[in-house]
């Protein structure tokens, strides 16, 4: 992605070190965040230092081989031990994306060599960049066939974050919207501002500002003013999990975004790559939703008068609040899944014969 005009990834590894694009403090700053223990890793997941499906994928695949670097020992049996104690560290952090649990995996099933600890420790920095490098391929795939459903003139929504930050490079739902800027089509994107984190507002609005692509941030409840008097065409939304008869988790408020959208007449499109399908979830209710805590809702961050990052109460003190991260949205209410080898009708017939018929980088 273009920051400043110099292409970044979300998450690099360096040495021993894994380096992340620090969400937290942007659109304010920008900052590199250095993890130096897989412990450092698993708490950025856990503290959305970074966030986004494909990115803790990624993340998560650099700290399992952050935790094999740091293992001291030359009995093969203990190093095994360790690395298995971290995977669990590392896939505890978030719950709900399927592709933490698909990058830690990855690396797992294929990082031990003949007993030997130290190729064993090489073989497992070369997966984790692997599987970073592939990750942010997908993405790009999936903005090449997004890309073509996106006609020249339209406006379109999406919902949270699901651009290059939320993945390695490119994005999921702005891969495609990328694309269509590179390819010179007016375009326009109405960005919903995604409470309680505001990923909207901080991160799709300053992803698409740092590319000169047409946008205005609007209200989570204003999308449906603007489905409403036509002034939306197509909306586009990233996923954390999908089952496999098509109903997808993805961050709260997706539900609504996608009813409004039907009913209206609008196409209403998931992006995400064939890692995100969960075979052990046959329908939404399989999906475990993140409950995170109350003060997101409480408490809002930003610039002060002094133009300094400011933590602010905006409710009673006697109030508590609930927090869902996330939420599940019927297939019934999806046009399509856009995925890196092409657009698949949310139906289990079609998911099933994608999913199983595709070559699972896992298993190569």
């Amino acid at each position: 992605m273009l920051i400043n005009n110099i292409n970044y990834r979300t998450v690099w590894m360096q040495d021993a070190s894994v380096y992340l694009i620090n969400q937290r403090v942007l659109p304010h700053e920008f900052e590199i965040y250095q993890s130096k223990t897989f412990i450092d890793t698993a708490n950025a997941i856990k503290t959305m230092i970074v966030r986004g499906a494909p990115a803790i994928g990624a993340t998560g695949a650099y700290g399992l081989a952050q935790a094999a670097s740091a293992f001291e020992g030359e009995n093969f049996d203990n190093f095994n031990e360790y690395v298995n104690k971290a995977f669990n560290v590392l896939n505890s952090a978030r719950p709900t994306a399927n592709d933490l649990s698909y990058g830690l995996n990855f690396v797992k099933s294929k990082m031990f060599i003949e007993n030997s600890i130290t190729n064993s420790k090489m073989r497992a920095f070369e997966l984790a960049r692997q599987y970073a490098d592939w990750s942010a391929e997908l993405c790009r795939q999936i903005g090449v066939y997004g890309n073509n459903l996106i006609q020249n003139n339209q406006n379109i929504l999406t919902h949270c974050n699901a651009g290059a930050l939320a993945c390695v490079d490119y994005g999921t739902a702005l891969s495609p919207i990328r694309i269509a800027h590179y390819k010179k089509k007016n375009i326009f994107v109405y960005v919903d501002e995604t409470r309680p984190r505001n990923q909207g507002t901080s991160l799709t609005a300053w992803e698409l500002a740092q590319e000169k692509i047409n946008h205005s941030i609007i209200a989570d409840n204003a999308a449906g003013y603007y489905m409403k008097t036509g002034k939306i065409d197509f909306a586009i939304v990233g996923a954390d999990r999908i089952a496999m008869n098509g109903d997808v988790a993805n961050k709260i408020g997706t539900y609504e975004k996608a009813v409004l959208a039907k009913e209206n007449n609008i196409p209403f499109y998931v992006a995400a790559p064939l890692s995100t399908f969960d075979i052990n979830s046959i329908t939404g209710d399989d999906i475990p939703i993140e409950e995170r805590s109350d003060e997101e809702i409480l408490y809002i961050s930003g610039l002060d008068e002094n133009n300094k990052i400011k933590k602010v109460r905006i409710a009673p003190q006697q109030s508590s609040g609930k927090n869902p991260a996330f939420d599940v949205t019927p297939a019934k209410y999806m046009t399509g899944i856009i995925t890196e080898k092409g657009v698949i009708k949310p139906n289990r017939e079609e998911i099933e014969r994608f999913v199983k018929n595709s070559t699972s980088f896992i298993n190569n």
